[in-house]
């Protein structure tokens, strides 16, 4: 009895090893395809979006225009958005997850990484902007759910804090999205079923055809030496023509959601009607503004050229920022905005 269930175990073993195996290298290739996928998906972002930059338009009777800025660095007023907007497809096409480490901004391009630092504890946290907004006065940015949690900005509500668009990491991003022809508005040729009447296309014309024939020199030609073909040198590489035609460079370093921790410091607020070239001008906007509030004319050096702002405050909180803010739209002057220094 005990030789015939040793028989049996015998019998059965390699066909117990070979599923366990077989079922390990299912589970290792399923791994391997979610760590692809994942990867894939902090590199590019979420299937579906798009590189845009868009034109100028319109909200709440302001008018912004986005650009390729890769220089942009300013300091404002951040606030976040989440459960009402949570799902809903972004201005590039993605679609928005309060979960996600992301932010939206009127004019930068679409997307970018960009380094928001709250100003108040010292926290950096590198953010994708994938959305447009936020279309309130005296806001800069709009942060996910998420990055409001991180940024420890999310039972303020508002914080004060500095974006920087990350130069490099944004341009790859585009560089990527580009290449792949995941563009917004980019211009499509029409196809034959667009063509109006009396519209020709190049490709439907017909080509005539050219025959060819040799014919002998005329009496009395000279007769040029046939040129004896040389060898060609050929480089082969398994890089495509397009990506060998230009430098390698390594990937950029940064990703959504890397936070840090630097040292807090003092801020003030300010309300800011506008930056004048010429102080005549910044006198007479700090005369009409006077009687919103405690208003001054500061000289600065911007780009080598002498720049004079308009500037109210210090504002002892946002909420009263806002109100300032309001007062100097009113006044006649839309593109005041809030700053903080």
């Amino acid at each position: 009895m005990v030789l015939g269930s040793a028989t049996v175990l015998s019998s059965a073993l390699p066909r117990l090893l070979l599923s366990f195996v077989l079922a390990l290298g299912l589970s290792a290739c399923a791994e391997t395809n979610f760590l692809l996928h994942t990867a894939k998906k902090m590199r590019d972002g979420p299937p579906g979006g798009v590189y845009k930059v868009g034109e100028p338009y319109q909200m709440n009777g302001v008018w912004y225009t986005p650009v390729e800025d890769y220089g942009y660095d300013e300091t404002g007023i951040a606030s976040w958005y989440g459960a009402d907007f949570h799902g809903r497809a972004t201005a590039n096409g993605e679609t928005y997850d309060m979960n996600e480490v992301t932010a939206a901004h009127k004019t930068l391009p679409l997307p970018s990484l960009a380094r928001v630092t709250n100003l108040e504890n010292g926290r950096s946290l590198i953010v994708r902007v994938n959305d447009r907004g936020p279309f309130v006065a005296g806001r800069i940015l709009d942060l996910s759910r998420r990055s409001a949690q991180l940024l420890g900005l999310e039972g303020k509500g508002t914080g004060r804090v500095r974006v920087q668009i990350l130069a490099e990491e944004s341009r790859e991003i585009a560089e990527r999205l580009k290449e792949r022809g995941a563009v917004a508005n980019a211009r499509v040729l029409p196809g034959p079923e667009a063509v109006k009447d009396k519209t020709l296309m190049v490709a439907q014309l017909p080509k005539a055809e050219v025959a060819r024939e040799e014919l002998a020199p005329p009496p009395g030609a000279k007769i040029a030496p046939q040129l004896k073909p040389t060898a060609s040198r050929v480089v082969v590489t398994d890089t495509p023509l397009r990506e060998a035609s230009r430098p390698q460079r390594p990937p950029a370093a940064a990703k959504a959601g890397m936070l840090t921790q630097g040292a807090a410091r003092a801020t003030r607020i300010y309300v800011q009607a506008g930056a004048f070239g010429n102080f005549d001008n910044a006198h007479k906007t700090s005369a009409r503004l006077a009687g919103v509030g405690p208003v001054a004319v500061s000289p600065v050096l911007v780009n080598g050229r002498d720049v004079f702002r308009v500037r109210l405050g210090p504002i002892a909180s946002v909420e009263e920022a806002d109100r300032f803010l309001d007062s100097v739209i009113r006044s006649g002057y839309p593109d005041a905005r809030v700053v903080v220094d």
